[in-house]
């Protein structure tokens, strides 16, 4: 069954938990400072350029969603792992600006999964963790909040059409890591492999940088940026990480014609 947009948007919301969900909003007090959201991450989360366009990282979206209070500052990059996002000094980037009540959110599994690529492989339930504490543990250390987030998954489907995972054991080990730490876990990998399931594998097309000359079953365009970028949203509220007064528009459909694509 195709779904449309808007009813897309329901879903995201229906999946929360009543309480949350029905929250009505918060009772008036006084202005809280700003507070940034700082996202560490790969291509699949980062701001794209004109000449990607209409290659879109759900980072671009996130805004939409969250109130003016909540500022985005999306620092993921294209092609990076947890591992090599630290050694080329952008974790370090992030850690010398973040503030005390800040935010860190964390999104990798895509690149480390390269075993090819020393620079950027780490083992699931090994290095890759160990890459994840540092992010961790400097969040921390300044006073701030780190969430991590399992990989968003690719669209992918077997005969049957049936949504298949293809991450391995990497969302199994963050979510196994955050249980330890103690950290909120949005679990992006297994709400985004359920609504690319009922949308289905025709339908999901319009979600992923296909175009004329591409078949991109990993990257974003607008409405694929737009519903992921819900996805972490409604996931940031359900774990009670942002309030409801954080958020807005969850389930409410968003223009394409928000999503802007910068000049290099």
């Amino acid at each position: 069954m195709s779904l449309t947009r808007r009813q897309v948007a329901s879903a995201a919301v229906a999946a929360l938990p009543l309480a949350v969900a029905a929250s009505g909003p918060a009772s008036a007090g006084p202005r809280r400072r700003p507070r940034t959201l700082y996202i560490a991450g790969d291509s699949t989360a980062a701001q794209k350029y004109a000449d990607a366009a209409p290659e879109t990282g759900w980072g671009t979206a996130l805004p939409f969603f969250l109130h003016e209070d909540v500022v985005v500052v999306d620092h993921a990059v294209n092609g990076r792992s947890s591992k090599s996002f630290i050694d080329e000094g952008r974790l370090a980037a992030i850690l010398g600006v973040i503030r005390p009540g800040d935010l860190l959110l964390v999104q990798f599994g895509h690149n480390d999964e390269k075993t090819a690529d020393p620079t950027r492989h780490t083992e699931p339930w090994t290095t890759y963790q160990d890459c994840l504490r540092q992010y961790l543990d400097g969040a921390r250390a300044r006073g701030a909040r780190p969430v991590l987030a399992t990989p968003v998954e690719r669209r992918k489907f077997d005969a049957d059409g049936n949504a298949v995972p293809t991450h391995g054991d990497y969302p199994a080990s963050m979510r196994a890591l955050a249980a330890d730490e103690r950290v909120p876990l949005l679990d992006i990998q297994a709400r985004s492999i359920a609504l690319w399931q009922r949308l289905g594998a025709e339908e999901t097309k319009k979600y992923f940088n296909w175009t004329a000359t591409e078949q991109d079953n990993t990257h974003f365009n607008p409405p694929g940026a737009i519903a992921v970028a819900r996805l972490v949203a409604g996931g940031l509220l359900h774990r009670r990480v942002l309030a409801p007064r954080d958020v807005r528009r969850l389930g409410a459909e968003i223009p394409e014609s928000w999503i802007t694509w910068p000049a290099a």
